[in-house]
């Protein structure tokens, strides 16, 4: 999500300011963008907010039909798959590098992290949401592998779309009480150098995870589903 960066042009802060927005829902997928109704919002001509869509574009996270017509894209099972197994391949090699190369202030910032969590149900909503992320960045930077971090830090920001869609199906409304002791056991594990373990324990906390639920509720939404 953008946060208090310096941006070196108005297209800069266009990209960052819509990629939030549509990340975060407040464009929800499928909706047409009123470009200069939002140029006009951010203080900006027409021309820069129109690089901002082509850079949206090409990530995948805006539609443009014509040059008039641009829509924030829809959610699909197989985009959801497709960061899920990622996700299931480089978590864990985070946890295990951080287990490994975690410093003093790596495991005050992880400890300081796990304390703030909260259940990330629909009774907690975005204020679980934003502690859970807060915790996993914690845990990325401890690898101290700079490639990892941002492609994680990517994923994870392309990934909330589908953990807000989780939150409304049913297990949004479940205690999920184990996600919240995993991360207590992560942080354990990593504290103690375990890495294989703690690489194991995140492999099982990703299958679990909310984005797993919304692959599961998007194939059924689109016939996808063997039964």
């Amino acid at each position: 999500m953008a946060g208090p960066n310096l941006f070196f042009s108005k297209s800069d802060l266009a990209y960052a300011e819509l990629r939030d927005r549509i990340l975060s829902g407040t464009l929800p997928a499928g909706s047409r963008l009123a470009q200069y109704d939002l140029a006009e919002s951010l203080n900006m001509s027409i021309t820069p907010l129109r690089e901002a869509i082509r850079r949206l574009s090409s990530e995948g996270l805006l539609t443009v039909e014509t040059h008039r017509d641009v829509r924030v894209s829809v959610m699909n099972s197989n985009e959801a798959r497709q960061l899920f197994e990622v996700r299931l391949s480089l978590d864990p090699t985070a946890a295990e590098l951080a287990a490994q190369r975690r410093t003093d202030d790596d495991i005050a910032t992880m400890q300081a992290a796990v304390d703030k969590l909260l259940p990330v149900t629909r009774q907690w909503g975005e204020e679980a949401l934003t502690a859970h992320r807060a915790f996993h960045q914690a845990l990325y930077r401890a690898s101290h592998n700079d490639v990892l971090i941002r492609l994680l830090d990517d994923l994870w920001d392309k990934s909330d779309r589908y953990r807000r869609l989780g939150l409304e199906l049913p297990p949004g409304d479940e205690p999920r009480t184990r996600d919240l002791q995993e991360h207590h056991q992560l942080v354990s594990l990593i504290v103690d150098g375990r890495a294989a373990e703690a690489a194991q324990l995140m492999r099982g906390h990703i299958t679990h995870s909310l984005t797993a639920t919304a692959i599961s509720a998007l194939e059924d939404r689109e016939g996808l589903r063997v039964t």
